[in-house]
């Protein structure tokens, strides 16, 4: 049994050889009182609609739990709809509450229990943490655990801020060789990585994938589809300038500009023409001479309905057409004929569970390039209002904003 926080510990070892004592209660009470000089600023959302950046406590760890400095922080654009909106679905902005959930940063004391980390420990924040007893973490599904204390989402902290505590079963260590953006990006690279094991082997080498949407989520989708060798690999989307940088990310990639006057059905015929596809008639239901190269999976990344209507006219018949963007909560209009008829599958997911490892391992051995491409722009912590005015700002061409702390901390 772990000692008590203020009980003598015991020596923790890592793989590695290097060992370190856990933190005791007096000495994380003097790390504190020292970190005190630093402050703690918080990124805050009000039920009202406003941000602004206001000073926090600095948190004391738990048994089970690392303080860490954050060091990066991506925004994400749930965290706009909470800004702009004050909701996602039923999850709603009640009260003041801290942004952020794409964590990066440094260990600096450990809690009592805590086997996996040491001070100094450069790690990936998973930003979920769920209850571990419910029927639903049991099986393995963690994600859909619904006592879950997501960073970021009322009322749980999230983590633009410079000192947070996170338990650290859901902290992961990064090697030396990735940076603190490169490690920020493992969030959004994990809807992916979640998502594409979904599809139960249907992205993979020589398979037609179509991707709609060309913000974070999709990149990083396009990364790793490029990853798994999937071909022919299109991407969509409405802005032309995102394709722009599409092509550049994975320049093998084909684009298409989705224009707003065409129907979904038309766009779909537009899209399917670029696998290859001779034409249909939509009316009647009669599939394609060349139906077979049209793409297999489709991963939506946008949640717009009219771009999950164009998904599920571009699938191929026995198909897969999984969503992976967040949308309103109803959807109207769905093709049901064109799903029913071809047996075209249509899967949802929700946030992610065990891909943080995998995902370090595909950014550290070169797998999936230039992901870190798409920092386009990159804010200190005492900026963090002006980053998410620069996300809200049609204007600027941002693809992903990190907030940044290179605060130095001695502990």
């Amino acid at each position: 049994m772990a000692p008590a926080l203020g009980e003598e510990p015991t020596t923790k070892r890592h793989s590695n050889g290097s060992s370190k004592t856990p933190s005791t209660q007096t000495e994380v009470s003097k790390l504190v009182e020292k970190l005190q000089k630093h402050g703690n600023p918080a990124l805050f959302v009000t039920p009202d609609h406003q941000i602004a950046l206001q000073e926090t406590e600095i948190p004391i760890p738990q048994p089970h739990e690392a303080l860490i400095h954050v060091r990066c922080t991506g925004i994400c654009g749930s965290d706009m709809h909470l800004w702009h909106r004050g909701a996602i679905g039923p999850l709603l902005v009640d009260r003041p509450c801290i942004l952020g959930h794409e964590p990066s940063g440094v260990v600096l004391a450990t809690g009592s229990a805590v086997t996996n980390l040491l001070r100094g420990d450069r790690i990936a924040i998973e930003p979920g943490v769920p209850c571990r007893s419910c029927w639903l973490c049991e099986a393995g599904k963690y994600n859909l655990c619904e006592s879950v204390a997501f960073a970021g989402v009322c009322p749980t902290a999230g983590t633009i801020r410079r000192f947070i505590t996170h338990d650290a079963r859901y902290c992961h260590r990064i090697p030396d060789t990735m940076t603190f953006a490169q490690a920020a990006l493992l969030e959004p690279f994990s809807v992916i990585l979640h998502a594409i094991r979904q599809c139960h082997g249907s992205v993979g080498i020589g398979r037609p994938v179509l991707i709609c949407g060309a913000g974070p989520i999709g990149l990083c989708a396009l990364s790793a589809v490029a990853a798994s060798g999937s071909w022919p690999v299109v991407i969509t989307d409405i802005d032309g300038a995102k394709l722009d940088f599409a092509r550049k990310l994975v320049p093998k990639a084909q684009t298409y500009k989705i224009d707003p006057a065409l129907t979904p059905a038309q766009a779909s015929e537009e899209i399917r023409k670029l696998f290859g596809c001779a034409p249909r008639d939509l009316e009647k239901m009669v599939p394609s001479a060349t139906e077979y190269n049209a793409p297999s999976t489709v991963l939506e990344c946008t949640g717009i309905e009219s771009s999950v209507i164009t998904a599920a006219y571009s699938c191929r018949r026995a198909g897969l057409v999984m969503v992976v963007g967040v949308g309103r909560s109803t959807m109207h209009n769905l093709p049901f004929m064109q799903l029913s008829l071809g047996e075209i599958d249509l899967r949802f997911i929700n946030r992610y569970s065990d891909t943080w490892p995998a995902g370090i391992n595909a950014l550290n051995n070169g797998q999936v390039v230039n992901l870190d491409k798409m920092v386009t722009h990159t804010f200190p912590l005492e900026r963090a209002v002006e980053a998410m005015t620069a996300c809200a700002d049609p204007g600027q061409a941002t693809v992903k904003v990190h907030i940044v702390d290179d605060t130095v901390v001695e502990v």
